[in-house]
């Protein structure tokens, strides 16, 4: 009887967090269909735009480590209210001016929501301290989690295409700002505090170092792109810059007592490998999207490849996509019931390098690029799920947090780096692209790079984790793996 009214209460826990996911999910669909749009209101030209994605991918990487760290010092539903308050004052920036840089900064600021994952899976985790099959459990909680993420993503971007035709720009604007105000509310009232706080106080100097770090790597590889960029002395040194500054920042980790992040998480034979699983899938999750979108829109008739679609067939390419995506999220945890997480987890990583590896044969037909957006896709959703699942299962107990967050962290460097190099890749001979015509289309030579590499990288991901002990991720791993091997 005990047992049954936990899983209900989890259950309950679920389906609040399920609604922030959603919420989420439409702030990451919603504006993509009216950026053009926000474009001319600013009174921008449309590459300015990539600054909007390029400044919250930074946020986002500064923001975790130090909102993860502090979820398990004073609590995962502190921090998550924190984040959604932060983001719902800065998505009520937006439709109140028309001010570049002011929209810029509220953008940046909104991108607060991506620790809402990592804290809501290490909140599961935590609650569901006391249950049996307690892996199982939280990897079907994060399968329902990126579900509503992936159903939020899908509603709010046909949502903001519909809207933005009938309604003035400042009242679409306003809409997700309200519906983030909502989801405060669904957290504060809706949602239990986690049983585990750890107490401590936070490690500021290792999160400046981590900064500084993020800040110069992620600002390198902006100015790479530049124009002349990838010549400049100045860009590769604020890249390396950013590296060489990892070093101070795991010294100082070694020997403080309470770390921001314990790095001996990285030499775990369970955490390393989903570490760097997470980096490596992150160039295709968060790399290859735009590509493969601008891909479909190029005129085969001109540049002599592409699919010509319209809008509409392209957001409806991606809606496939982010179908397959939810199908495989909610698969995952039944395979793993079957098999291991472990073994879903390989195969899943193989799911994503077959679909996009399929590109490179497979590309001239609208049907050629859903069915291997729907392979990529499917793997794809089980990874967005598992691999933060995965890390709270392996990470020590006072880390949690902190560890669902690294998944996010790396996998946003991941993203950052194949932004970076698909970018270059993308503008290596468009000159010849159409036979010489002049165009804005990127090089079919660099859209099979970009499949290459995320073919690849996912196909290496799947030989990392059979490194990874067999029974890792599991409740009969679980005692084993909660210690990190001192120094």
């Amino acid at each position: 009887m005990t047992r049954s009214v936990t899983l209900g209460a989890l259950a309950s826990v679920v389906g609040f967090l399920a609604f922030v996911e959603f919420t989420s999910g439409v702030l990451q669909g919603y504006y993509t269909p009216m950026l053009t749009d926000i474009a001319r209101h600013l009174g921008i030209h449309d590459a300015d735009v990539n600054w909007l994605e390029g400044t919250q991918l930074m946020l986002s990487a500064l923001v975790v480590p130090a909102f993860a760290k502090l979820g398990d010092m004073v609590g995962h539903k502190r921090m998550l209210l924190i984040s959604t308050a932060l983001t719902a004052v800065a998505a009520l920036v937006l439709p109140f001016t028309d001010s570049f840089a002011v929209f810029l900064i509220g953008w940046a600021l909104m991108g607060f929501y991506v620790v809402w994952l990592p804290l809501e899976i290490a909140l599961i985790w935590s609650r569901s301290r006391s249950m049996q099959s307690r892996s199982i459990i939280t990897a079907r909680a994060a399968g329902m989690l990126v579900a509503a993420l992936e159903a939020g993503a899908i509603i709010g971007a046909l949502a903001g295409g519909a809207l933005i035709d009938v309604l003035p720009l400042t009242v679409v604007l306003l809409i997700p700002a309200l519906l983030v105000i909502v989801c405060f509310f669904v957290i504060l009232f809706g949602v239990k505090e986690s049983p585990e706080a750890t107490g401590g106080t936070l490690d500021t100097v290792g999160l400046v170092l981590i900064s500084l770090a993020l800040i110069a790597f992620t600002g390198g590889l902006s100015m790479l792109r530049l124009p002349g960029g990838l010549t400049s002395f100045w860009s590769w040194g604020v890249v390396l810059l950013g590296l060489l500054l990892v070093i101070p920042f795991a010294l100082w980790e070694l020997r403080h007592d309470d770390p921001l992040i314990d790095v001996r998480m990285f030499r775990s034979p369970a955490l390393g490998p989903v570490f760097l699983t997470a980096g490596l899938f992150g160039v295709s999750v968060l790399g290859a999207q735009a590509p493969l979108s601008t891909f479909a829109r190029t005129d085969p008739a001109v540049y002599g490849y592409g699919l010509g679609t319209t809008g509409f067939a392209t957001s409806l390419i991606i809606g496939i996509y982010l179908i397959a995506m939810i199908t495989g999220a909610l698969l995952f945890p039944v395979i793993a019931r079957v098999t291991t997480p472990r073994v879903t987890l390989m195969g899943a990583s193989v799911l994503v390098g077959v679909g996009f590896l399929l590109f490179l044969p497979f590309h001239d037909t609208y049907l050629q690029v859903i069915v291997n957006m729907v392979i990529a896709g499917l793997g794809s959703g089980a990874l967005v799920a598992a691999l933060p699942a995965a890390a709270a299962s392996a990470a020590p107990s006072t880390q949690t947090g902190v560890a669902t967050g690294l998944t996010n962290s790396v996998k946003t460097v991941g993203g950052a780096i194949a932004s970076c190099v698909f970018g270059i890749a993308l503008l290596a001979g468009v000159a010849g692209a159409a036979g010489g015509a002049e165009g804005t289309a990127g090089s079919l030579a660099g859209y099979m790079t970009v499949w290459i590499v995320c073919g690849v990288t996912a196909l290496a991901s799947a030989v990392l984790l059979a490194f990874v002990p067999k029974q890792a991720f599991t409740d009969a791993a679980a005692p084993e793996a909660t210690p990190v091997a001192p120094a």
